[in-house]
């Protein structure tokens, strides 16, 4: 039986900064995962199961925490009565939030791609699937 999930420890508004700061570290790391990721679109067979698998799990719960934690946060201080400099502040940490939202979803989407193509996928297949897939391509393998 699953324990149940504590309520997050909701932060003031005073460590909104300190958020940002998190939040901008974030956007960085998972553009550059992306783009890691995207160097094995064209050779997608050199990525193992487990590491694609890896790279779901991981990214799901990215995508939960950035839902669940870091978007609510922002929901939470949007609704404080703010001064003008603090609205900024918020709706920055919200679009950095949304921004690793967005690079999150489609970190996903490729390690689905991906994973049509991983080295066990390619040694499951004949060499005549193998053969009309290459000639499909153009003769690239």
């Amino acid at each position: 039986m699953a324990a149940p999930q504590e309520e997050p420890t909701w932060q003031p508004i005073s460590m909104l900064a300190m958020l940002t700061a998190h939040v901008e570290d974030g956007v960085t790391m998972v553009r550059e995962q992306r783009a890691t990721l995207e160097e094995g679109r064209s050779k997608p067979y050199v990525l193992d199961d487990a590491t694609v698998a890896r790279v779901k799990k991981v990214f799901t719960q990215t995508a939960a925490d950035n839902e669940q934690l870091f978007a609510e946060q922002g929901r939470r201080w949007a609704a404080l009565d703010l001064s003008a400099e603090q609205r900024r502040g918020v709706e920055r940490y919200v679009a950095l939030v949304e921004q690793m939202q967005a690079e999150t979803t489609a970190i996903l989407a490729l390690a689905d791609e991906l994973a049509k193509g991983t080295i066990e996928t390619v040694l499951a297949k004949s060499d005549l699937e193998l053969g009309i897939e290459a000639l499909l391509r153009g003769g690239r393998l």
